[in-house]
């Protein structure tokens, strides 16, 4: 695949889920007044209900796979040149995840523009129910949630230290760099929480205790001053909605070399033949 054909792919990936996020803190602002649920699956769930919906839901589920398909190299192809370190590898890992969660919603996009959903129950109930359906699922399914919590504390960190910088090139743009940061702190907060019911639902091999975005929104709104941190993260969730806009025009995308996917040992195989 040629560079250009991949940048495309990676910053289309970026854009879709830039505008699942937006449409999640819209249905998280709007529910405040008339009730729903504001989850991934919901925002998707909007999508359809508009004109020309299902057009629009499967051109979201390609800009997701495009996403998919960028995470897959980051991850597996080492796309961002991590070095060896057990950190770098865990953070490979993290991405690894989030290409299969990522998956997981293309396919419901695609099932919902085609009209067959499944009808099953999906998310993050669904997920706990799997996993504790499979050997050790307790504790597999605790596992999850240990990454969740990592992943989501990892992702607020990177808003603070202001990491992502790396690879952007913003120049001195400050308004667009302090919306990163709010949108990356309030995403990782969110995912902190949702990480926490997931733990929980191990705890207690109950998958109903297993909660969405939807549900960790809910969580924020019953503490002190609720109302006023539930708006506060609800629109930090559209600032991260924005912050994969930028990135969808800013991020630096290498793509990746043959050699990091198959090896120099397999290449020099494949010319010999």
């Amino acid at each position: 695949m040629t560079r250009s054909k991949f940048e495309w792919l990676a910053r289309a990936g970026y854009s879709a889920r830039g505008i699942v996020f937006l449409l999640v803190a819209a249905l998280a602002v709007f529910s405040s007044f008339g009730g729903g649920k504001a989850d991934t699956k919901s925002a998707l769930d909007a999508v359809l209900e508009q004109p020309f919906g299902r057009l629009w839901l499967g051109l979201i589920g390609l800009g997701l796979l495009g996403f998919v398909a960028w995470r897959l190299a980051q991850s597996i192809a080492n796309a961002d040149n991590h070095d060896h370190s057990v950190k770098s590898y865990l953070i490979r890992a993290a991405l690894l995840g989030s290409a299969a969660t990522y998956m997981g919603l293309a396919v419901y996009a695609f099932q919902e523009s085609f009209g067959f959903g499944s009808g099953g129950d999906g998310g993050e109930k669904g997920l706990a129910a799997w996993a504790m359906s499979q050997p050790f699922g307790r504790f597999l399914a605790g596992a999850i949630g240990v990454g969740l919590v990592v992943g989501g504390a990892v992702t607020a960190l990177k808003g603070i230290t202001r990491r992502f910088e790396r690879y952007l090139t913003l120049g001195q743009s400050r308004p667009l760099l302090l919306v990163c940061v709010y949108g990356l702190v309030s995403r990782g907060i969110v995912f902190v929480i949702v990480g926490i019911f997931f733990c929980y639902a191990a705890f207690t091999i109950d998958p109903g205790q297993a909660g969405s975005i939807s549900d960790a929104l809910a969580f924020v709104r019953q503490l002190p001053f609720g109302a006023v941190l539930y708006l506060v993260v609800a629109i930090g969730l559209a600032a991260f909605g924005i912050y994969n806009l930028v990135e969808a025009r800013y991020r630096t995308v290498s793509t990746p070399k043959l050699s990091m996917v198959l090896g120099t040992g397999r290449i020099s195989q494949l010319r010999s033949n």
